[in-house]
């Protein structure tokens, strides 16, 4: 029982595997179809074959009959016109028989025409009948194919659809995320500038000009130079340098008592 019950599942799934092939492939299942067609048209020849050749039997038993039954009466006749009765009695005999044989032959041979016409007829109308059966799947494989085809098209449209609207929340995710960190790197700048001190910058200016003033009074001193005055520009006061602790009081301006 428990044999039997695997049995059947085996059967079971490979009929499935044999339906999902035929249905994947259906142009290989056509072949194999038209292969059997034609077997069985062999096989269907052969055996119109076989009763084409009882047709020709029947036809040369025929052909001999119709010799001995012509033979048999003119012996008959000749006899009995040369009074010998008794051998015109057997011819006679004999004659009877083959008209009688003669007879069911041609009824045979007509009978096996007629079955010969009608096989050969059934096979033209069952192979035409195939054939047709055969251009009318293959216009529908061929459809099947195209509608398959857009299907698959359609389908992978569809996927490109979702997926390029997927791109595009992407991208303006993306967007949103460079701007935030573009506004947060222009805060950064922003905070930087405003950190900078500028009276610093123009102290370093001050200290690098008279520095270079020294410089140029050093040179002119030892080449024995006449150093001319400096121009207002650039003999701008330096500004004040920065002290730590508190800034020292003013003085009091004095009364005049």
């Amino acid at each position: 029982m428990l044999l039997r019950r695997i049995s059947n599942l085996i059967r079971g799934f490979l009929s499935l595997f044999v339906s999902g092939v035929e249905k994947h492939s259906p142009e290989a299942l056509l072949e194999i179809e038209k292969e059997n067609l034609r077997k069985q048209i062999a096989r269907y020849n052969n055996g119109l074959a076989s009763h084409a050749g009882l047709c020709e039997g029947l036809m040369t038993r025929i052909g001999k009959l119709e010799a001995e039954d012509r033979d048999l009466r003119a012996r008959t006749t000749v006899n009995l016109k040369a009074g010998n009765r008794d051998a015109a009695g057997q011819y006679a005999l004999r004659l009877q028989t083959i008209a009688r044989e003669l007879e069911e032959s041609r009824r045979q041979l007509e009978q096996a025409e007629q079955t010969y016409r009608n096989l050969l007829e059934a096979r033209d109308v069952a192979v035409a009948a195939a054939r047709a059966k055969v251009e009318a799947l293959k216009q529908s494989i061929s459809d099947l194919k195209v509608k398959r085809a857009l299907a698959e098209l359609s389908e992978m449209a569809s996927g490109m659809v979702t997926s390029m609207g997927s791109a595009s929340d992407t991208l303006d995710r993306l967007h949103t995320m460079v701007e935030d960190e573009r506004q947060k790197a222009a805060g950064r700048v922003r905070v930087a500038r405003d950190t900078l001190s500028m009276a610093d910058v123009h102290l370093k200016e001050a200290e690098q000009r008279a520095l270079a003033e020294q410089a140029l009074a050093d040179f002119a001193a030892r080449e024995g130079i006449a150093l001319p005055a400096a121009s207002p520009a650039a003999a701008s006061p330096a500004a004040p340098a920065k002290t730590m602790g508190p800034a020292p009081a003013r003085e009091a301006p004095q009364t005049q008592g």
